[in-house]
């Protein structure tokens, strides 16, 4: 036999390597503790309607995944949230770039995973670059729109300015598995905040694919926690959690929405409830598409004012 007869036999003979796609908590990739598992396909229609082949086994995340990325996130939060805006920006650009350049990758596992054509699947996918840039550029500027210097009657200076709210548990549309992540994402860590994010329970590749994008960014580790699973098994016991700040609902239903509002008025949780359009059961991508409002930079920021005396200069007590 030739050795070129010998090449052809291997490569016929060759097995593909699947992908295990993994959690990213704390800037790593465990497995569920839990070891379990459940089967994505892919869907035949936008809607989500019917089911088609195996893509692959996404890791189903316990109540104890849950408790590890609340800690991963506090302990990330001080670092990132005492960075400067500028480099918050700089950071989020980067993770732009990385997802530039891995595009036809999460083409490939959008479509899939929405049941969209191609054509459509890319301009989510572009359009998810450019969200991340489009936020990436309001991190240096929020605080311009949401503080400020207020009138005050007595010689002082009063100064009100944003601060993150903390570690906010966000639950991921279940439509729109990319461009919508990111829509509810990105707002959440440009302002300072560190996430814990359930991604979509029938299409997790894209979110736990992000996972990769953001670890080869300059994101630190636990910024960005991503769970995949069931939305209510994660979601419950992070809504009860007394470490979590704030929760997002866009992912969840009306049911399991006003289940977890319960739950967080226990620990005074600030929570997002979705906007018109967002809650599942809209017509998911195309929702996303639109340019984003300000709203989600300010839902998840505290308003600090600070008191100082204007002080006074000269022998005639001029003040400025």
């Amino acid at each position: 036999m030739s050795d070129r007869e010998a090449s052809n036999g291997s490569a016929e003979r060759r097995l593909g390597v699947f992908k295990t796609y993994k959690l990213y908590v704390g800037g790593k990739f465990p497995r569920s503790e839990s070891g379990r598992v459940y089967e994505v396909t892919t869907k035949t229609s936008a809607t989500g309607a019917g089911s088609g082949q195996w893509l692959a086994n996404a890791p189903r995340s316990s109540r104890k995944d849950a408790r590890d990325a609340v800690v991963a996130a506090r302990k990330a939060f001080g670092g990132w949230s005492g960075a400067t805006a500028y480099n918050r920006g700089q950071v989020l650009y980067r993770v732009a770039e990385m997802l530039e350049g891995r595009k036809e990758q999460f083409v490939r596992e959008v479509a899939a995973s929405e049941g969209l054509s191609r054509s459509k699947a890319a301009a989510a996918v572009d359009a998810a670059v450019d969200r991340w840039v489009w936020y990436a550029g309001w991190t240096d500027k929020i605080g311009q729109i949401a503080g400020g210097a207020n009138p005050v009657a007595g010689p002082y200076f009063n100064l009100s300015t944003p601060e993150p709210t903390g570690v906010v548990a966000v639950l991921a549309p279940q439509k729109s598995s990319l461009l919508g992540l990111v829509s509810v994402l990105a707002p959440v860590i440009a302002t300072g905040n560190t996430a814990v994010v359930v991604a979509s329970a029938d299409a997790p590749l894209p979110a736990l694919s992000l996972g990769e994008v953001l670890a080869t960014s300059d994101v630190p580790g636990g910024v960005v926690n991503i769970l995949s699973g069931g939305t209510a098994e994660i979601a419950t016991p992070l809504a009860a959690h007394g470490d979590v700040n704030a929760i997002d609902l866009t992912g969840a239903d009306a049911e399991l929405a006003k289940e977890l509002e319960i739950a967080a008025a226990d620990n005074l949780k600030r929570v997002l409830r979705p906007r018109s359009g967002e809650a599942d059961g809209a017509s998911g991508t195309a929702d996303w598409l639109a340019t984003p409002g300000t709203d989600r930079l300010t839902a998840f920021l505290e308003t600090k004012t600070v008191w100082h005396p204007t002080g006074a200069l000269g022998a005639a007590g001029s003040s400025y």
